[in-house]
């Protein structure tokens, strides 16, 4: 049962309780059995969103009233896999046509299941599922609440439209190539080359999770398209002039609403799968809910403030952000952007009974980087490690100055403060950093 971090302390200076693990912080009673004591039921609420996944603990205080207990929000790392499997597809394909051209196809031959979901998407149902599960182990959560929400991409786009208008898109009467032509004047976009091959150019660059969708196209003549290649448009064009008339019509990826309208049945089935109540609840309440008490917004608060609710304490408070960092991979072989190797990984995991992503409090005695270093530890055969810390990287500490807080579990881990929780995706990049903060 969820207590105050004072009555933790008393338990543990006191020897009634042990540490079970570190982050997120838990302790085991030993001088009385589960059977022997009384818990309360706990509700576990979650945000599902396509970044950034809020999830919040709490109790029911009587009356409709919840008490707040823990806030979490999980980063996903969709985007990394969606790259990886990018690179892995270019590299087999120059393998095969290199190396295998004569071997039969056998693409044809694969079989997905019924329900099939892109890797990227299920690794958001995943992680939410897996996290969900280590707090119902470690907690009595007898009831789940989960935000089900849908969004309409056309209407994100164009908020007046209504009836058949959804079945006419913006490409209606139109092929793809000859409305840009039209709508583009039949210049470049960029030099305003007319008698030129015009080759079709996407604004945001796919390789920076740029769409296909035909706000996100433009027309460019070679030479421009090759000196744009994969740079941002608005260090590319110069004339303000110009970079407006272009970013006019460009409008905002739809991925984020996209990747959430797929995974909201998968992850609502495999919570249902747990055997435990799921309520659902809409982002209309939701909004509502957080309004009505005058809530910031914040991924954890927001799943918080889901389904039916009349009053919620105890919400300003630290919310621990689990960012999801991998167990590492399979190729000991490191490349540069063209493809070649640059440099090979240690084959074995561990080094001097340490492995990368492990936790660690590194303390040095004398020297430069003199103090006590806490964070994820990256290894090297030396013994020379480098380490992580919420402030920075600290590199060349020895093997014999670190003491083991916590195995790696393939998560990072960092607490942001109350007043810092609005802004939590405008922190810099913690996906190595930890704290022992609460």
């Amino acid at each position: 049962m969820p207590c105050s971090e004072k009555r933790a302390r008393l338990l543990l200076l006191r020897g009634r309780a042990r540490i079970h693990r570190v982050t997120p912080f838990c302790i085991r009673i030993v001088d009385r059995y589960a059977e022997d004591s009384g818990f309360q039921p706990l509700r576990l609420k979650i945000d599902p969103g396509s970044k950034i996944t809020g999830v919040a603990l709490t109790r029911e205080t009587g009356s409709g009233s919840q008490a707040l207990l823990c806030l979490f929000e999980i980063v996903h790392r969709g985007r990394q896999i969606s790259e990886a499997l990018t690179q892995r597809s270019g590299f087999r394909k120059r393998r095969r046509s290199a190396n295998l051209r004569y071997r039969a196809p056998r693409f044809n031959n694969r079989r997905k299941p019924e329900v099939w979901i892109a890797p990227s998407l299920q690794h958001r149902v995943d992680t939410t599922l897996a996290q969900v599960q280590r707090l119902c182990r470690c907690s009595p959560v007898s009831e789940l609440s989960m935000e089900l929400v849908r969004f309409d991409t056309q209407l994100l786009q164009n908020p007046e439209i209504s009836g058949v208008e959804y079945q006419q898109g913006e490409l209606q009467g139109y092929e793809l190539r000859e409305y840009l032509l039209e709508k583009w004047g039949r210049k470049c976009a960029y030099c305003d080359a007319a008698n030129a091959p015009l080759t079709i150019d996407h604004i945001e660059a796919r390789s920076k999770s740029g769409s296909n969708r035909v706000t996100n196209l433009t027309l460019a003549c070679i030479p421009c398209n090759q000196k744009k290649g994969r740079k941002d448009i608005r260090a590319f064009v110069k004339d303000p002039v110009r970079l407006a008339r272009i970013l006019k019509d460009a409008k905002q990826s739809l991925r984020d609403a996209a990747a959430v309208n797929i995974t909201r049945n998968a992850l609502l089935e495999s919570l249902r799968q747990t055997g435990l109540a799921v309520e659902t609840g809409t982002g209309g309440r939701t909004k509502w809910n957080r309004s009505r008490f005058g809530i910031p917004k914040s991924h954890a608060l927001d799943a918080a403030c889901v389904g039916i609710l009349e009053g919620l304490s105890g919400w300003k408070r630290p919310t621990l952000q689990i960012r999801c960092s991998g167990r590492g991979a399979y190729k000991r072989t490191r490349l540069n952007k063209h493809g070649f190797p640059r440099g090979f990984l240690l084959k074995e995991k561990q080094a001097h009974g340490f492995q990368t992503g492990d936790r660690v409090r590194a303390t040095v005695p004398a020297g430069r980087k003199a103090g006590v270093h806490v964070g994820r530890v990256a290894i090297r055969a030396s013994g020379s490690f480098n380490i992580q810390t919420p402030t920075g990287m600290v590199q060349g500490i020895s093997y014999r100055h670190c003491a083991l807080i916590q195995r790696a579990d393939g998560y990072g881990y960092a607490f942001i403060p109350f007043n810092c929780a609005k802004t939590a995706q405008s922190l810099p990049d913690l996906k190595d950093g930890v704290s022992l903060r609460g």
